[in-house]
């Protein structure tokens, strides 16, 4: 097959787009042949060696988180699943024309839901709806969502707002038309002092962006309240002993990932696609993930 190897540490440059072994199911796996996967900030950070204390690579080896794609092979014990069946899943080594998955990691694809869009939901939705049930948040409080024009502070903000809460979008003030688009009940502008000193108190704080913003933000918890964070949690978090700080790594949740997807099919909550490019091109696809932006960008094999 054609895969996207990684031969060292380095830029996008050493994405190369080369002959790779096919993969062999096992008991318990399935052989997807990957219609589309997406570019998510763990590729790159791990292309680049920045997560290999916790998150190594064997090199040559293979990145890449999402997936999505056609049921090729059914490994032996697996149950629930066929060959022609449209799938989805956060796996490893996604970005490549074959991908071996564990069946308890996989997910169908809903019905009506393009199967290439399928591949930009895994990681971002399943993260902010985890982020989101870390906080506790309950219908009748109040949670800010930090990154809310993101696409894990899009899902967290659909989360919350299916909870019953009253959501506050967290964004810098050139984002603030763009999330005026998802779903939140007001907007504030993180980089704003004065908007942030006029914040109310709230019950929770989910965070998707960290740093100086969240030294800030944890003052404006109750104390009981939670601050949840998917990055580092703010580094004045001890003089708060009475917010709980949260650090949220997300975890696959086969029902989690499948009511998520059946939201974004029925237009209840969106996942901007940015760009669709060749497989081949994933050193461009990161080079311009890497600038940032809200738009999800999709390899397609």
């Amino acid at each position: 097959m054609k895969a996207i190897v990684v031969h060292q540490y380095g830029g996008p440059e050493v994405l190369k787009f080369e002959e790779y072994p096919d993969p062999v199911p096992g008991p318990g796996e399935v052989l997807v042949r990957v219609a589309a996967s997406s570019v998510n900030p763990i590729d790159y950070k791990r292309r680049a060696g920045l997560t290999k204390d916790f998150y190594p690579m064997k090199f040559p080896g293979l990145i890449g988180v999402d997936m999505a794609g056609t049921v090729l092979k059914i490994g032996p014990g697996v149950e629930g699943f066929s060959v022609g069946d449209h799938v989805f899943a956060m796996a490893d080594n996604t970005y490549a024309e074959l991908c071996v998955v564990k069946a308890a990691v996989l997910a169908k694809v809903p019905k009506g839901l393009d199967l290439i869009q399928a591949a930009a939901l895994p990681l971002v939705t399943i993260t902010g709806n985890q982020l989101m049930s870390a906080t506790g948040i309950k219908a009748g409080q109040t949670v800010l969502v930090v990154g809310a024009a993101g696409n894990v502070g899009r899902s967290a903000v659909f989360t919350a707002k299916q909870r019953g809460a009253t959501v506050i979008a967290g964004v810098l003030k050139r984002q603030t038309d763009e999330a005026k688009t998802v779903g939140a009940d007001q907007v504030v502008a993180t980089d704003d002092d004065t908007a942030i000193a006029s914040l109310p108190l709230l019950d929770a704080v989910a965070d998707t962006v960290g740093g100086k913003t969240a030294e800030k933000l944890i003052a404006k918890v109750k104390p009981g309240g939670v601050y949840a964070s998917v990055v580092a949690v703010p580094q004045n978090a001890a003089s708060y002993p009475s917010v709980k700080v949260v650090h949220v790594f997300s975890k696959f949740d086969r029902k989690t990932l499948e009511f998520m997807a059946e939201a974004v099919r029925d237009g209840k909550l969106v996942i901007p696609i940015g760009q669709k490019l060749p497989l081949s091109e994933a050193a461009e696809a990161q080079a311009e993930a890497e600038k940032g932006g809200v738009g999800k960008i999709l390899l397609v094999a």
